[in-house]
């Protein structure tokens, strides 16, 4: 079977996660250019009033002294740690998912990607990808592209996924969540809102769901 090829996300959706259990190889995106509205920055979780967005600001080529015009490298984002960005997403979870059943659970290991500065976004989103194979209890394996291709032969590519803007065509399993009484079941949230529901639970769930998607 051939590699299946990702991006690097903040933490990243349930679809990504799928896609990542069930794949024998992962490669990750390292040279591309960087896009807005995208899970590279930007997560979906369940509170109180339905589906919250969480964004994480980034400095702009401008603020960088860099010419407003063309295209910067996702892996040479920084994060505009001016903003309290880190304080108010952990805030969210606190008040999100203190009441579901395993957030203190993971809340510890948690606790250090919230209280400790990131410069770059994809340092940051690596982490957070780690915390999520580690929550799995699995192997986080994988190997980096050294340059950019679009239209790859010798990988499955999986890449759009990270667009924020569309679950594309995949719905997940209904699960119990915390707010599911007032709003219903919210699919392909952030990773995070299965684990914290879920549990040890989450890994056997994430590879019996099925993602058909238009590789083209």
């Amino acid at each position: 079977m051939k590699p299946v090829l990702l991006h690097p996300s903040y933490f990243g959706p349930i679809s990504q996660w799928v896609t990542h259990v069930n794949a024998e190889k992962v490669v990750f995106e390292n040279e591309d250019n960087y896009q807005k509205q995208t899970y590279r920055n930007r997560m979906y979780i369940y509170d109180a009033n339905g589906k919250l967005t969480l964004n994480i600001p980034i400095k702009h080529r401008a603020a960088l002294g860099l010419s407003t015009k063309g295209h910067q490298k996702y892996k040479d984002i920084q994060i505009e740690n001016e903003f309290d960005w880190q304080k108010q997403h952990w805030r969210a979870f606190k008040a999100s998912y203190q009441t579901s059943p395993f957030f203190e659970f993971y809340e510890d290991e948690l606790y250090p990607i919230y209280h400790k500065p990131f410069k770059y976004l994809m340092d940051l989103n690596y982490k957070c990808m780690e915390f999520v194979a580690d929550c799995l209890q699995i192997d986080f394996s994988f190997e980096k592209t050294d340059e950019f291709i679009r239209k790859p032969e010798d990988k499955l590519n999986y890449r759009n996924l990270v667009n924020a803007k569309s679950n594309q065509g995949f719905n997940n399993t209904p699960y119990t969540q915390v707010f599911d009484a007032k709003a219903g079941f919210l699919p392909n949230l952030c990773i995070l809102d299965l684990i914290f529901n879920e549990g040890n639970a989450a890994l056997s769930y994430l590879e019996e769901q099925e993602l058909k998607l238009d590789l083209r």
